[in-house]
């Protein structure tokens, strides 16, 4: 397969490449990494990366914005996005061909050609083992910004090798990455930093989130108290594994009210959920998952449901 994708982009002089809404550090990282990657190796092409810039993902990289017409004849690259209502961006399926590559569950299975690998610890660890099948068959080289993309996008889907999707493969590609000249701790530090209102507000959410008998929690944030607090809907991912260090809680929500939608960030320590957020146009793994939905009532039918799933 890695042979396969390899070839067809070969083929192309133009390609785009997206990844899902709401970005994490492994969608940009992945997508970042492979428009650098094949720009290295390919300097002739035309690369772009789409999609709705995320701000607080500047440190990693910016996005490309393509017309329409660009799309006729090129090859389009989906990364990180287990189904199709969450790739970001229009146009997507205007290529002459579309390929995804992923590791969460294949619920979804689109593209004309895909690579699928939900063993991954991440999507940047696939862009990585393609980068091994390139250096080996096709004399690909890494550069320290191709390095550096892949790395924050490993570390932030394996939250920093402590999740169970870590493996040997995974220490094995962060040992060869981090022989490239990057500023690690400043990568960190932009990773990780937490703003002290952020902190206000997860002392908020200790205080009102609910929580039943058999452990299904849930916390609504609304925009009026993201308002109180001084933050944005996006900050607040910093925050979707606050509740899973609260003692009996099975599995959780994070409701969060923006402009036009209600975001659903879903965490689990045991019952499957992705399958949940799929119902509202979501998706991603077993035990991390988001949605959207567009009313309280909505978010009513949602917990009821992870209440079920938690019996």
């Amino acid at each position: 397969m890695k042979r396969q994708i390899i070839d067809t982009i070969e083929k192309y002089d133009k390609i785009i490449i997206h990844r899902h809404v709401r970005p994490d550090p492994d969608a940009y990282g992945s997508q970042s990494g492979l428009k650098e990657l094949i720009k290295a190796n390919y300097p002739n092409k035309q690369v772009f990366a789409v999609g709705q810039h995320e701000e607080s993902l500047t440190y990693l990289a910016q996005q490309d914005h393509v017309e329409r017409s660009f799309y006729e004849g090129a090859l389009v690259i989906v990364t990180d996005t287990g189904n199709t209502g969450r790739i970001d961006s229009e146009f997507y399926t205007e290529g002459a061909v579309l390929m995804k590559i992923d590791h969460h569950p294949d619920a979804d299975p689109y593209g004309d050609i895909k690579w699928v690998n939900t063993s991954a610890s991440s999507t940047s660890e696939m862009i990585y083992s393609l980068y091994e099948e390139g250096k080996q068959f096709y004399g690909w080289k890494m550069t320290t910004d191709v390095a550096r993309l892949l790395f924050a996008g490993i570390v932030g889907d394996t939250g920093r090798f402590l999740f169970p999707s870590t493996t040997t493969t995974t220490f094995e590609a962060v040992s060869e990455l981090i022989k490239f000249d990057f500023d690690r701790p400043e990568l960190f530090a932009g990773m990780y930093e937490v703003k002290r209102e952020l902190l206000h507000l997860k002392g908020y959410m200790y205080q009102n989130f609910t929580m039943d008998e058999n452990g299904a929690a849930f916390v609504k944030i609304d925009k009026a108290t993201l308002k109180q607090f001084g933050v944005t809907a996006s900050d607040t991912s910093q925050l979707v594994g606050a509740l899973g260090d609260v003692q009996g809680i099975c599995a959780w929500i994070i409701f969060i009210e923006e402009e036009d939608q209600i975001r659903v960030r879903l965490r689990s320590k045991g019952p499957v959920i992705n399958t949940l957020a799929a119902q509202y146009g979501g998706g991603g793994h077993p035990l991390a998952s988001g949605a959207s939905v567009h009313s309280w009532e909505e978010v009513d039918e949602v917990i009821a449901k992870l209440k079920q799933l938690c019996v």
